[in-house]
């Protein structure tokens, strides 16, 4: 069928059914506005127990403490909205993948109209270049070359002809066709994936993590003021002064610098990425990336180059992987790669087995110099070969190239450096146990041939007979280089790698064992096979399986879930559109920058800026360095916060004033320990980081010891604090000189504690480890001389200047912690890993 015997729609029918089933577009999730992103900052616990802190504080009279309170939590709130408001997606990708225009015809005429305004049964004239813009129907005599690697995962192209199905966003390598309109929008291929997409966000291990320490503190913080408030009513305080002991303790419990730490890490943590190429999108995935104990590939743009390459040749009886390799029959070779080829004007577009053949002999420097091209016969699917005539001097040639079965059988001689020879059974046995070499190696094997005319002549499919056979040419799409040494790295730090491609099993085994991926006897499994097993089987086998062949986007969300339904913290990489759904699925979807569709991107939680699989790996061992971070504030903050709950506790059961007000204890809370712990969090990772393995998921935030660690520092710093308190209030008979004492012993142990913190195995006072450290700690110290000494600023804290038998004690007292420490446990252990062991 042509262009000319068909009509299509008219005008009139084509805006009737766009009014009645609506334009081709795919509908996508809803975007958050700024204003939700905002509101959404607020829901965190212990944003909620501040919130109710302030508010209590308003009640009481407590003006200044509630004001304190809530520009704590707009600040927070704040940055944690820049951050998620920068790194969100503006683009409507699935929206984007499609063409703008298309050309149809309607009313008899071609017409060029908006891929948004094309309806059911349309008709589109489709060529080279073309992005299909919905999915159709060939209905024309004609074959086209369609790139389908977005939705198959597969870098060889596919020939379709009549009554075949071409899909929305896949590409016309070559050819050309005309096709009808078989479904549109949310209806088409694409259409089903965008619906798989349309998921909520997973929870990530840090996010449930924090909440849990959340609901701890909120626990404890309520446990406490209850007791408190029978302890007060016990001793006859009055209402208010019980409620103002009770927000006294509940703003104590709170660490209310731990979600600004938290998100000021992460933040810091996504620049650092940035600087090694990993855009983030997620704050929380920063840390995910760290417990990574699987990493599902795409082979095709991810581990490969996602690029057709001739990699080995095979010409006048000699192999080998130069493309420059001298002698006539390489000559001969290269000069029919020149010649029968389609892709002689670029090298940048079109059908990639063309493209390769091209750049071989490009590279081979080889010249044709005074050939005329004549006729052709075109590529296509039952004959498996492509013919060009040329005229050069006066000769005439027929250049023949195709699949090695199709071609071979139609030889009659051989070209060898001495000439020209005829086919002996030997030669052929030799060709052809090549040829099935190169195959079973994953390769595309073509096959190239030529024979002189007489006279000028217009070729035909005929003509391909008793040829002179010339070579061969292997092609692959190769794996990248820097991919081998990040596989590598992955089982050093204990995480397995695991490819997920739509090729066909043995081109998948094959690259896999190129790049270094371990694959047993079971490690390789095809699509059908897992539409064989049931959920608990497939979990199963995924503990051997190293490679899934022939999968489709179903496939995969399946493997992602079996593998995270088995406990695993899982990392999916991939570029096309097949790999969106589990790219979403996933603990944290890793898209490509360079290569990778907009799908894919929306769909991630990371982007790789440079299209580099060993940048996943960098990016792995950030994130295990900011979870070290993480615990080394955690244990900073939550210490401090146990001290202060024991100080104010016992200070309360045993019927004395109320040690810290509340702006003194927010003070302590952001000022003291907030520069402290954000510095923590700027440590530098461990040198043996990536030669560990990722520990548990499961595993608490307070494993290894370091929740024991939390308890013994915090008792003795509170227990300081409250001697202080107790002395001073006993000696000199002074409320306010007390309340300096206890400040200023509370403040000083714990900037002695911040230096602990830097790493869990013991002590290390090394100034230029962590110079941001150093610094915090000597601007907190500043800000507490000058809280006492500057007199505006000491009566707003309700402190006075300390005598100097004061500062002998406050001395004595806040080096109890470190030195009891240093004595009692000089040599700590570090956390135990728990970690499943990796299977190949």
């Amino acid at each position: 069928m042509t262009e000319k015997n068909m009509s299509g729609l008219t005008q009139m029918e084509a805006e009737e059914r766009l009014r009645n089933n609506g334009k081709n577009v795919l509908s996508g999730k809803k975007r958050e506005g700024a204003l939700k992103i905002f509101i959404d900052q607020f829901k965190d616990l212990i944003m909620l127990v501040l919130i109710s802190g302030a508010l209590i504080s308003v009640l009481l009279g407590e003006t200044v403490d509630s004001l304190v309170i809530m520009l704590i939590v707009v600040i927070n709130a704040t940055m944690g909205f820049i951050q998620e408001y920068r790194t969100e997606r503006s683009l409507e990708a699935l929206q984007e993948l499609s063409a703008p225009i298309c050309t149809v015809v309607r009313d008899g005429e071609r017409k060029n109209i908006q891929v948004s305004d094309l309806v059911m049964e349309d008709i589109v004239i489709l060529g080279a270049g073309n992005r299909v813009p919905a999915d159709c129907k060939i209905v024309s005599d004609t074959e086209v070359s369609l790139n389908e690697s977005i939705l198959t995962g597969e870098s060889v192209p596919v020939i379709k002809s009549y009554g075949d199905m071409v899909y929305m966003g896949t590409g016309i390598a070559s050819g050309h066709c005309i096709a009808k309109v078989d479904a549109v929008g949310m209806g088409t291929r694409m259409g089903a994936i965008a619906e798989m997409l349309d998921t909520g966000e997973n929870e990530t291990p840090l996010k449930k993590r924090l909440n849990k320490i959340g609901k701890m503190l909120v626990g404890v913080s309520i446990g406490v003021c209850i007791l408190i408030a029978f302890a007060g009513i016990y001793y006859g305080e009055s209402l208010n002064n019980v409620f103002f002991s009770a927000v006294s303790l509940a703003v104590a419990a709170i660490p209310e610098g731990l979600p600004a730490t938290v998100t000021l890490c992460l933040a810091i943590g996504v620049r650092k990425m940035l600087k090694r190429n990993a855009l983030v999108r997620k704050l929380p995935a920063v840390e995910t990336l760290g417990c990574t104990t699987v990493i599902c590939s795409d082979k095709t743009g991810t581990l490969t180059k996602n690029k057709m390459t001739t990699v080995l040749f095979f010409a006048g009886g000699r192999e080998t992987e130069n493309a420059e390799a001298g002698g006539k029959a390489f000559k001969t070779l290269h000069t029919i790669g020149l010649l029968c080829n389609d892709e002689n004007t670029s090298e940048t577009a079109g059908d990639p087995t063309e493209m390769a053949i091209y750049s071989a002999a490009k590279n081979s420097g080889c010249k044709i110099e005074g050939y005329v091209r004549g006729g052709e016969v075109s590529f296509n699917s039952q004959r498996k070969s492509m013919s060009v005539a040329y005229e050069k001097d006066g000769e005439y040639f027929l250049f023949v190239k195709g699949a090695w079965d199709r071609i071979i059988p139609k030889c009659t001689k051989i070209l060898t450096e001495n000439g020209e020879q005829n086919m002996t059974p030997r030669a052929r046995e030799q060709i052809e146990n090549e040829s099935e070499q190169m195959a079973e190696g994953a390769l595309r094997v073509m096959a190239f041939a030529y024979k002189k005319k007489e006279s000028s002549f217009q070729p035909s499919p005929n003509d391909e007979n008793e040829l002179v056979f010339v070579g061969l040419e292997g092609m692959m799409d190769p794996p990248r280089p820097e991919a081998e040494e990040a596989i590598q790295r992955c089982y050093r730090a204990g995480i397995r790698p695991v490819m997920i491609t739509g090729d066909h099993k043995i081109t998948a085994a094959v690259i896999a064992e190129r790049v270094g991926i371990k694959v047993n006897k079971n490690g390789v499994m095809t699509g059908d096979e897992i539409d064989a097993l049931d959920e608990k089987e497939l979990q199963k086998r995924t503990c051997e399986v190293s490679v899934y062949a022939r999968v489709t986007p179903e496939h995969k969300l399946r493997i992602v879930r079996a593998l995270k339904n088995m406990g695993n913290v899982v990392a999916m990489t991939g570029d096309g559109v097949n790999d969106a759904p589990a790219l979403k699925e996933a603990d944290i979807g890793v898209a490509m920058g360079k290569n990778g569709t907009d799908v894919a991107k929306e769909a991630s939680t990371v982007i790789l800026t440079d299209d580099n699989f060993a940048t996943i790996v960098a990016a792995v061992e950030e994130g295990r360095t900011i979870y070290d971070n993480i615990r080394k504030f955690i244990r900073y903050l939550l210490a401090c916060n146990l001290g202060e709950i024991l100080l104010m506790g016992c200070a309360a059961f045993m019927g004395l004033p109320v040690p810290l007000l509340p702006i003194q204890i927010l003070w302590v809370n952001l000022v003291t320990d907030g520069l402290p712990a954000l510095a923590l969090g700027m440590c530098r990772g461990e040198k043996e980081i990536m030669d560990r393995p990722p520990r548990n998921p499961r595993e608490s935030i307070f494993a290894g010891g370091l929740g024991g660690n939390i308890i013994f520092s915090g008792l003795i710093i509170g227990s300081a604090a409250l001697i202080a308190f107790v002395a001073g209030f006993r000696v000199w008979r002074d409320l306010e000189y007390a309340r300096t004492a206890c400040f200023a012993v509370l403040i000083t142990a714990e900037l002695i504690f911040a230096f602990e913190c830097r790493q869990e195995k013991g002590v290390r006072v090394h100034i230029t480890e962590n110079k941001y450290l150093c610094l915090s700690v000597g601007l907190s110290f500043a800000m507490m001389i000058a809280v006492m000494y500057v007199p505006p600023i000491a009566r707003l804290f309700s402190v006075t200047r300390p005598t100097e038998n004061m500062w002998l004690m406050i001395i004595i007292l806040a080096a109890i912690e470190s030195t009891l420490n240093f004595l009692l446990k000089p040599r700590k252990k570090g956390r135990k890993v728990i970690t499943k062991k990796v299977v190949a």
